[in-house]
């Protein structure tokens, strides 16, 4: 897109923002709302959460919102400090006009396969599976933004008329579809969906907000991704790409799994205006660990299930990690950091005018960083499906991580797009050998991180997902592969 002027001044506001808060942050990086009086808002990790059709993600979308009672039920809580949540049912209705686009599937609890996933109080809670209505203050609040940075007939519609419905559910941002009424004509170019991201308590600082922001406007302005139609501090409006939900099961299509390498070779040799040391990994690691370590939880299971997590020594099992991976030879190249199906849009294009058919999306965890993570943590993820509804909301199948044959296939399709671009001298053989040790070792920083990632976001997330059994699992994992590639 075409960055007007007024997108420049909200960049340079939200940089004077969120430098204000930095004078407030704690030392573990906590931040307080941006709603003023409004709820302390979620922020964890990812999932694009709905059937058929599908919109931006996060670790969230993602995509990803964990539903649209979760501002809500935050709002209750007050204050910004880490609480957590009472597990109580949502309450089910309907709220003006809001638009449901989820059609509730409830299936049978899934076996899950490497998680503790012990019945306790979390899954009664959920037992009907996830929220899915907007609350009304959220539903206020987009109808402002949508009606302040959109031009157009978003001038001047009614609320009444403001149509807002959940399109995922998950763990990264808050995601929501905004439309104009089928009613209600354009008066302009502007569009008639759009899609509303609302940031949460970010683990990684307020830094990294800012830079994903900027971010974002980037690959917007080089067609890399959707086009930016508004940002503020709570969060910014997107462009509405039409697409298919990528499924987990689909990352290992030979075809899918081709291009989504040649996008991840794009992407890594792209040149960005950020920090060019791979300070990102264990910097993050080294953050979260000292949250973990400093963590008290109220409700009994989560304390069972946290004193089994301490029992696993994780400050010396780092350690360990850290000397393995400085042994492990890895290039510094730009990263996404967190390549899921979730962020992977499958394009819709009824007119046959795109060349490509998957878009890469979300990069609030993008930065310089070693390239094995990349690859190490995409091979993670065919392992996970977030999609399934029951508690606890993820399904966890090992026997999916890419074989040897399905590895090479990846490898090579990256190689072949990036010999388009660079000299690639050597023993071609040699070089696949040594990415595969290469990912396979950085795929045990994969699941470290979120492991740890996600015994934080049982503490403080009001996101529908078992944290605690999510981390217990990415752990159990952890260890199987360490046994493989030490």
């Amino acid at each position: 897109m075409r960055f007007t002027p007024s997108s420049y001044v909200w960049l340079f506001r939200l940089s004077s923002f969120t430098g204000k808060l930095r004078l407030s942050f704690s030392p573990t990086c906590r931040r307080r709302s941006t709603f003023p009086p409004a709820p302390p808002l979620v922020f964890a990790r990812k999932l694009m959460m709905q059937s058929g059709r599908n919109v931006s993600s996060t670790r969230g979308s993602s995509s990803s919102g964990g539903g649209g009672g979760a501002l809500g039920r935050a709002d209750k809580k007050g204050s910004g400090v880490l609480t957590e949540d009472t597990g109580a049912p949502a309450e089910k209705k309907r709220v003006g006009n809001t638009l449901v686009v989820n059609t509730r599937k409830l299936r049978t609890p899934s076996p899950l396969s490497g998680a503790n996933c012990d019945d306790d109080s979390e899954a009664e809670s959920f037992r009907d599976g996830r929220t899915e209505e907007v609350d009304r203050d959220t539903r206020g609040k987009a109808f402002a933004w949508c009606r302040d940075f959109l031009s157009g007939s978003w001038k001047t519609i009614r609320e009444d008329d403001f149509q807002i419905s959940i399109v995922s559910g998950g763990l990264s941002n808050l995601l929501y579809l905004c439309s104009l009424p089928d009613h209600v004509p354009t008066e302009g170019e502007e569009p008639r969906m759009v899609l509303l991201r609302i940031y949460g308590a970010i683990l990684q600082g307020v830094d990294s907000l800012v830079l994903e922001s900027v971010m974002f406007a980037i690959l917007a302005e080089r067609t890399l991704g959707p086009k930016l139609y508004g940002i503020f501090p709570q969060g910014r409006l997107e462009q509405y790409l039409p697409n298919t939900r990528m499924r987990t099961d689909q990352l290992s299509n030979a075809e899918i799994s081709a291009e989504i390498a040649t996008k991840l070779s794009r992407f890594h040799q792209m040149l960005m205006p950020f920090n060019k040391e791979p300070k990102w990994l264990f910097g993050t690691i080294d953050k979260y660990m000292d949250q973990v370590m400093n963590l008290s939880f109220v409700r009994e299971a989560h304390v069972k299930k946290y004193k089994k997590l301490m029992k696993l020594d994780l400050p010396a099992e780092l350690d360990s990690l850290r000397a393995l991976l400085a042994a492990t030879p890895s290039p510094v190249v730009f990263c996404h950091n967190d390549v899921q199906e979730g962020n992977i849009l499958m394009l819709d294009d009824k007119d046959q005018t795109l060349t490509d058919t998957l878009m890469l999306i979300d990069f609030e965890y993008s930065s310089y960083n070693y390239r094995g993570f990349d690859f190490g943590n995409h091979f993670c993820e065919w392992m996970y499906d977030y999609t399934y509804n029951q508690w606890p909301f993820y399904k966890a199948t090992p026997e999916d991580y890419p074989t040897r044959e399905q590895q090479l296939h990846f490898i090579r399709s990256y190689l072949a797009e990036q010999s388009q671009h660079t000299d690639s001298a050597g023993d071609q053989t040699q070089i696949e050998e040594d990415l595969i040790i290469e990912a396979n070792r950085y795929a045990l920083a994969s699941h470290f991180l979120w492991g740890l990632w996600s015994i934080i976001q049982a503490k403080i997330s009001k996101i529908e997902f078992g944290y605690m059994d999510y981390a217990q699992c990415r752990f159990d994992a952890y260890f199987k592969q360490k046994k493989l590639f030490s």
